[in-house]
């Protein structure tokens, strides 16, 4: 990941210092875990002094809050774009799908740790997070009881539904690379079919 990307990923974190630590601590979770990583290995990531990440960050455990709790907001922003259309449920919830799908493709990287290492956040920061991806469920939720009582589709429990839709998304994360030939939009189309028919409606 560069730079640039870093910015893009964390447009309102300010200075460039902290996104750069940021940015090596993702790569960092990403590939070794959050335990195993050190202070050291960060701050050499982003060729910094053993001791650059507590100028920016309190602790290890602030820089993942930070990582996690961005990459949440995006993929609320996301799902609560899709919500403000005026598109039918059917139509909102491939356009969710893509859009979840596509996001977690190309920043798999990031949706790695942001997904897979919640378990290593402080109480108090679990919690923030942990109501960030209730309301990502909600919204899903809410699309599929509309899709049933508007007989779009046929599943029996919204709940349940939405936690495998977002599953599905989530997943992608994991064994996504960047030297797929499918690209994140592509995939996005496939998985919106694949969940339209899931939740029993057409696909057209």
């Amino acid at each position: 990941m560069t730079m640039s990307l870093s910015a893009e990923l964390w447009p309102d974190v300010q200075p460039e210092a902290a996104r750069r630590l940021m940015l090596a601590g993702v790569e960092s979770f990403a590939r070794v875990g959050y335990h195993a990583t050190t202070t050291r290995d960060i701050a050499s990531g982003a060729g910094m002094s053993p001791a650059a990440l507590y100028v920016h960050f309190p602790s290890k455990a602030a820089l993942l809050f930070e990582i996690s709790r961005y990459g949440h907001e995006q993929t609320l922003a996301l799902v609560e774009a899709v919500l403000a259309r005026p598109d039918g449920p059917r139509e909102k919830m491939r356009l969710l799908v893509e859009d979840f799908v596509a996001w977690h493709a190309r920043r798999h990287t990031v949706a790695r740790v942001v997904q897979y290492e919640l378990q290593a956040l402080p109480e108090k920061e679990y919690d923030i997070v942990a109501g960030l991806r209730r309301r990502i469920e909600q919204i899903v939720r809410e699309i599929i009881a509309d899709g049933i009582a508007q007989g779009v589709f046929t599943v029996d429990e919204p709940k349940t539904a939405a936690r495998a839709v977002l599953s599905l998304g989530v997943d992608v994360a994991r064994w996504y690379s960047d030297r797929m030939r499918k690209t994140p939009k592509a995939l996005g189309k496939e998985y919106a079919d694949l969940v339209t028919r899931m939740l029993g409606a057409r696909v057209e």
